[in-house]
């Protein structure tokens, strides 16, 4: 590689760049970073970085119909010893901050940066400090813009992507010989939107949690909130933001991951406090017991019972959301022993010494401004959210995540849904998808990933397993925590399959200090494989196969 010195000059150039593949490029820094360097991470402080150019920027400003003007902020991060590789990071949530391109991949895995990829992260398109209006759900605003709400769906993805290798031309001479893509979440969401929409763009592509489903996985967030709702209201308490939090005790929760776990811990062929049979763990095998554990009239709900509305409730809500037909409007959920965790309650029902629920402060927020035609303004208020998801009518008003309506020329659906099952283009480029998935996440059901990968194998004639596999996580919640064998390292995997043409037939898994059972070791397994376990002693040992209680695919 050249010098420091000519790599600093070389980065200083790029600070005069203009034009490129993108409209109105603006750089507005590139500098030289020293080795040793650390950034905040949602993580907590990153290890220390490579030398490399940063350079940061924005492009395609246009002025907006409301809460504008708005472009595509980016990051790259360019390292000095690079090793001709490229990783897209991706982003989460509603976006509207720009990654620290570094490259994280999971916890505990070195950052991409660190081993030698390019990297580059941007804000989808929208600046949450920027552009945000407090009559319009704050920086939600952009979902009021046809353009912005587009460049938040796909649209600012493959611009983004083209600037990268324009960026890695200039400074290193050359592109990228393997072009790799990690997302969680939205992040996930943005990988599909790749492998679907832009299938040329990425060798390989890890999609974890994938929001796929966003406008529907919102619909059920909304349907959550009723179902948690009517819980205080059978109690004959006021249904608040606050309110919420106390719908279920952690107790109560636990209660609820126990039973779940007596009936179906052993579906996998062993009792080993683990529900690895993902999706075969249904409400017509749980109900029923949990019932068994319901408050005798006169008693209020405790550690030991559940009242008759919170039984109620959960099967409501674990059925998924559907009209009053009985058509599905998402997918139902996996019963789970992560249930219990934090990171499930944090979304349905809000933590008591913590945040609120997150269903109604993004969920909310978002179903109005982003994911229904046409967008309703809410104001900053999060009881303005829940009045209005308390309101929501699934029959009169599920349509509208499919409504066009001036002046948008696209649905919600159109513009930010990336469920398709066509992967042609994708697989005939020779494209690898990985797509890790938590049996007991609260926002995207991994039941609706199971079902669109089934869709996708039965339109590859069986074989989706050669260039797609979704590997379910059980226990854990949304892209990481809960009880689960959550540390693995699916880059690498995705490395193994691009670049050595070694399929994941397993991907290498443990658990955290902060499960039930720390250190353990289990495989995650390609669907509809999942960990088998044989006691040797006094240890289990697992291997990748179909479930005891299945025969094929």
């Amino acid at each position: 590689s050249a010098p420091a010195d000519e790599r600093e000059a070389q980065c200083a150039r790029l600070g005069s760049l203009s034009g490129g593949p993108v409209r109105g490029l603006v750089v507005t820094r590139s500098a030289w970073i020293e080795a040793g360097s650390r950034v905040a991470t949602r993580e907590g402080q990153s290890d220390p970085l490579p030398a490399h150019c940063l350079i940061e920027g924005h492009f395609a400003e246009h002025e907006g119909r409301i809460g504008g003007p708005y472009a595509i902020g980016f990051r790259m991060r360019l390292p000095g010893a690079w090793n001709g590789r490229f990783l897209f990071q991706g982003g989460g949530g509603s976006n509207g901050v720009v990654g620290d391109a570094t490259g994280p991949n999971g916890p505990g895995n070195p950052l991409a940066l660190v081993r030698g990829y390019a990297v580059i992260a941007q804000d989808s398109g929208h600046d949450n400090t920027r552009n945000t209006l407090p009559s319009h759900q704050n920086e939600l605003v952009f979902g009021f813009d046809p353009e912005a709400r587009a460049d938040y769906g796909h649209a600012s993805l493959p611009q983004t992507n083209a600037l990268a290798h324009y960026l890695m031309e200039s400074f290193y001479g050359r592109d990228s010989a393997t072009n790799l893509y990690w997302g969680c979440s939205k992040g996930g969401q943005e990988g599909m939107a790749f492998a679907q929409r832009y299938p040329d763009a990425f060798d390989g592509i890890v999609a974890m949690a994938p929001g796929m489903s966003l406008p529907r996985a919102a619909l059920a967030e909304a349907w959550d909130t009723q179902a948690v709702a009517s819980v205080l209201t059978a109690r004959g308490e006021p249904v608040t933001v606050a309110g919420l939090k106390s719908a279920f005790s952690p107790a109560q929760l636990q209660l609820v991951a126990d039973t779940a776990l007596a009936v179906c811990d052993k579906d996998d062929g062993l009792a080993d406090g683990v529900i690895a049979a993902v999706g075969q763990c249904t409400a017509q095998r749980v109900v029923p017991v949990l019932r068994r554990h319901q408050c005798t009239p006169g008693a209020s709900g405790s550690a030991a019972c559940l009242e008759p509305a919170q039984i109620a409730a959960l099967e409501r809500m674990m059925a998924g959301p559907h009209d009053s037909a009985g058509k599905p409007l998402y997918a139902s959920w996996s019963w789970d022993i992560g249930l219990a965790a934090p990171g499930w309650a944090i979304w349905k029902t809000g933590l008591v010494d913590g945040p609120p629920a997150l269903n109604v402060l993004l969920g909310g927020g978002s179903l109005a401004a982003v994911f229904t035609a046409p967008p309703t303004a809410l104001g900053p208020d999060p009881e303005s959210r829940l009045k209005w998801m308390l309101g929501f009518d699934f029959d009169r008003d599920a349509a509208r995540i499919y409504a066009v309506t001036a002046p948008y020329t696209t649905s919600p659906w159109q513009d930010v849904g990336m469920r398709s099952s066509d992967l042609s283009r994708f697989r005939g480029q020779g494209g690898k998808l990985i797509v890790p998935h938590g049996a007991s996440d609260p926002v995207f059901s991994v039941m609706d990933t199971l079902a669109w990968w089934r869709e996708v194998d039965a339109a590859n004639g069986g074989h989706a397993q050669d260039f797609a596999r979704v590997f379910p996580v059980p226990g854990m919640n949304h892209c990481s925590g809960g009880p689960a064998t959550g540390q693995f390292d699916s880059l690498t995997a995705l490395e193994h399959w691009v670049i050595d043409h070694r399929a994941p037939d397993q991907i290498p898994a443990k658990a955290g200090p902060d499960t039930p059972f720390p250190g353990r070791s289990m495989p995650l397994c390609p669907y509809p494989k999942i960990a088998v376990g044989t006691r040797e002693g006094a240890s289990v040992h697992y291997q990748c196969a179909l479930p005891p209680t299945r025969k094929s695919v």
